[in-house]
């Protein structure tokens, strides 16, 4: 789809899904701000045609950006990730993913941003679910304060859009991987499953390996955020009706994450197990019938995105 030119400010671009996205918005020729504290992200992932403002979002000066520089788009992928951290400090999960979703929504609402496209979770805002693939009118059960804040941050929203007439559009993602991708959340486990095959160690496997997840290529999620950022929006006014399951549907093991993995790698250093960890979800998978029904489609392989993945990690150490 094609739109004009516009000011587009990205929260969390200098992060693994978030730099991707900068990218894109770049490449189809919009002007790019980055806000990132640089708590996760790293400055080496900002593109250097974007302008990069270190602040965290719960500062108020983010309210300054937006009065200075008048947005037409914000796409926010900053937030506070780790579903254990949550757990383990629920209070600062609330500040981050919460206080500092109001600040933005504040400062959109005030300088009248045309769309805000909010990032979402598709593994944590349906709990356990009991339909596979499960539907974005699923029962919304989170068994997390990350995946209540993520469910809570799409409730502000729905109101903002009807009291303010705020367009927004909530992506609820799979478990993301790719290039630049650090070792952290559940899907994480690629990249640490690739750094320990570069080094020949053997994969850890918690419980049985059966639990499985939607792991969803970064760059199918990239074309997800193009494809919400110009299309025509529905009127209706649930939650669900502005609300996108991004997933491949299928429904992956940590088994046959590992055997693609060594295969892509060409070694097979062996398994150990530990103990399932408490209150880790079984399974995962999304219907994203409604999002390919406006037009995406999940071009990506397994195979074809570990592949590229376990590259971009290597050719990192050989360059490092």
């Amino acid at each position: 789809m094609k739109s004009p030119r516009k000011k587009v400010l990205v929260t969390g671009g200098a992060g693994f899904i978030g730099s991707h996205v900068a990218d894109a918005y770049l490449a189809r020729g919009d002007s790019v701000w980055v806000v990132d504290d640089l708590s996760s992200g790293k400055r080496r992932n900002v593109p250097t045609e974007a302008t990069f403002v270190e602040m965290d979002i719960r500062d108020p000066a983010v309210r300054d950006l937006f009065r200075t520089v008048e947005f037409d788009l914000v796409n926010h992928h900053a937030a506070q990730i780790d579903v254990r951290a949550s757990v383990a400090d629920p209070q600062f999960d609330a500040t981050v993913n919460l206080l500092g979703l109001l600040n933005l929504l504040e400062g959109a609402r005030e300088t009248g941003v045309g769309r805000f496209v909010f990032v979402s979770s598709g593994g944590v805002v349906y709990g356990e679910p009991e339909t596979f693939p499960t539907p974005e009118g699923a029962p919304k059960l989170p068994l997390s304060p990350y995946g209540v804040t993520k469910l809570t941050g799409e409730l502000y929203l729905n109101y903002y859009r009807r009291i303010h007439d705020m367009e927004y559009v909530a992506l609820r993602y799979g478990n993301v991987y790719g290039p630049r991708q650090d070792p952290h959340g559940e899907a994480g486990v690629v990249a640490i499953f690739s750094s320990r095959l570069l080094d020949g160690k053997p994969l850890t496997v918690f419980g049985d390996g059966e639990q499985t997840r939607d792991y969803t290529f970064v760059k199918d999620i990239v074309a997800a955020n193009m494809l919400v950022s110009v299309m025509p929006l529905e009127d209706g006014g649930g939650l669900d009706d502005a609300a996108f399951n991004v997933g491949t549907g299928q429904g992956v093991s940590v088994n046959l994450l590992a055997d693609t993995l060594e295969t892509v790698a060409g070694v097979q250093p062996g398994r150990s197990h530990e103990p399932a960890r408490p209150g880790e979800l079984r399974h995962s998978r999304l219907d994203t019938t409604q999002l390919r029904a406006r037009g995406w489609d999940c071009g990506w392989t397994l195979e074809g995105g570990l592949r590229e993945t376990f590259e971009h990690i290597a050719n990192g150490r050989q360059t490092a």
